[in-house]
């Protein structure tokens, strides 16, 4: 079909989706002109994924077992399909026939966003544990394809994969010991491919992965309190908290490190990414004003106070106590001002509800917050539902976030690391033609783009925009029941590929 036709096709399934939905939350005109001209000549555009997401290969070419590796093993039943990321959509493989890098050109991708398999380069997850040079030779390769395709990497170190050996070593993130091994497997990182990565992510969404393996344990290693989840092992109260603690510090410990060593002469950028949700108060009281300025620090200012101010929210602080973590002097230093720029995270909004501790039993980090979140008001969905029960369309929320951070973070750099939505897996029902018909996600895309130009005309500082995620792949607890990608990966016939309506979108809102 020429292209232009598939663009009517889109366009008008989009713009039909728009206007006949019934949500209160009213979607951006379609009629309003935006391309790749609304935004500043330098910005990139891109799309991601993640090591353990669609690699595959999870036991060859001498990659060491990761956490997930163990968990989907152990745990197959906290995945919703009980599935695993051993083969995926098999990345290690298809890039060196070009077929994926030969799709984001096609796309028109400035840029490719992925992450290193740190058991892929130290199967044990130490420099001490050898080098694996063919897990080193598959990045630099992978690095190459896509500058010869003028394909910028942007690339993350460390996107909830620790190696195995360092779980069963000394736990991992419980220990201050990580600090010195993730500082060696950043280093030897920046040594080996900072020559052309000039983009660096330390960690993708410490706060998610803080709270979903060690508060409700449904990411691995999968700990919790038995009050909180299905776990064998693990304390929700305290826990996530110091997990967090160690992120933040290793974080800090691997910029200081490529400031020191690297920078100067590879003249690259490094930050950290950050997800949140933007909050709503359910009601217009003080206190559910409270719940959602609460709601906020305790997801994203968790991570950005410490980076950006040296020190954790108050509101944490007066919550947790004890169980929060002190940064010593020193180490407050560190961290101050640790980013070049922020990575961030965003999907969707909540509506937040005050909801006061009333007893000091069965403590978790998720109770601290003492706040209710919720997706309705009076029956009224926040936003368009998706495929997702946690994903409602909201895109205004894109913009006042990062208003939010300009006035309270002292106006940061800023890229747009993931932001999407996910359709259900539907491929036992809706033939291939049909369920690349994505216009629920071209509006999504869309409304996104509209606010965040609006918010860049405001004066916040973003640099770059990137789809989640480029192709369907596995989500986590979620395995492959959903479709976060752009382009449809056939599990029945052979992980062949399929542009989906909304890359033909993204390729004309490029060519402009």
């Amino acid at each position: 079909m020429a292209f232009a036709l598939i663009f009517f096709i889109v366009f008008s399934l989009a713009f039909s989706e728009a206007t006949s939905s019934s949500s209160s939350t009213k979607p951006v005109p379609y009629s309003q002109p935006l391309n790749k001209t609304s935004f500043p000549k330098s910005f990139l555009f891109g799309a991601g994924t993640a090591a353990y997401q669609s690699e595959g290969a999870s036991f060859l070419d001498g990659k060491g077992p990761n956490i997930w590796d163990a968990f989907t093993r152990q745990h197959p039943e906290k995945i919703w399909d009980r599935s695993n990321g051993d083969v995926a959509v098999d990345f290690y493989h298809r890039y060196k026939v070009k077929e994926d890098i030969k799709l984001m050109k096609k796309t028109g991708l400035d840029s490719f966003r992925f992450s290193i398999s740190w058991s892929r380069i130290f199967p044990n997850g130490t420099l001490k544990g050898g080098v694996n040079q063919l897990g080193v030779k598959y990045y630099n390769d992978l690095i190459n394809a896509l500058l010869a395709n003028g394909i910028k990497p942007f690339v993350t170190l460390f996107h909830f994969d620790t190696p195995l050996a360092l779980e069963n070593g000394y736990g991992s993130w419980l220990s201050p010991k990580i600090v010195k091994d993730f500082s060696d497997y950043a280093d030897f990182c920046f040594k080996t491919f900072g020559d052309r990565v000039k983009y660096w992510v330390t960690m993708n969404e410490p706060n998610s992965f803080a709270m979903f393996a060690y508060n409700y344990g449904t990411f691995a290693p999968g700990r919790c309190s038995k009050y909180v989840g299905n776990c064998t092992m693990g304390n929700s109260a305290t826990e996530p908290y110091i997990v967090a603690h160690h992120l933040l510090l290793s974080h800090a410990t691997a910029v200081k490190l490529y400031r020191q060593k690297y920078q100067r002469y590879q003249k690259g950028k490094i930050g950290i990414t950050i997800v949140t949700h933007w909050f709503e108060p359910k009601h217009k009281t003080t206190a559910d004003q409270r719940a959602a300025s609460r709601a906020l620090d305790f997801l994203f200012g968790w991570f950005a106070q410490p980076v950006t101010f040296g020190h954790y929210p108050q509101s944490m602080r007066l919550v947790a106590k004890n169980r929060l973590p002190k940064f010593t002097e020193a180490e407050s230093k560190l961290l101050k001002g640790c980013i070049d720029f922020l990575g961030l995270n965003y999907y969707t909004a909540n509506y937040a509800e005050s909801a006061p501790l009333t007893s000091t039993r069965n403590l978790s980090y998720v109770g601290d917050r003492q706040a209710t979140l919720t997706t309705d008001k009076n029956g009224i969905p926040i936003g368009t539902p998706t495929a997702l029960g946690w994903l409602f369309i909201y895109p205004q929320g894109i913009r006042k976030l990062l208003l939010h951070i300009k006035d309270h973070y002292n106006n940061p750099e800023i890229y747009i690391t993931e932001n999407g939505l996910a359709d259900a897996n539907n491929d036992t029902t809706l033939p291939v033609k049909e369920a690349i018909k994505d216009s629920l996600r071209i509006r999504y895309l869309h409304g996104h783009l509209s606010y965040l130009a609006q918010a860049i005309r405001e004066g916040v500082r973003v640099k770059g925009y990137y789809v989640w995620t480029f192709w369907d792949d596995f989500e986590w607890d979620a395995g492959y029941t959903v479709r976060f990608g752009i382009a449809y990966i056939d599990f029945k016939d052979n992980l062949k590929r399929h542009l989906k309506y909304s890359a033909y979108w993204l390729k004309r809102f490029l060519l402009h």
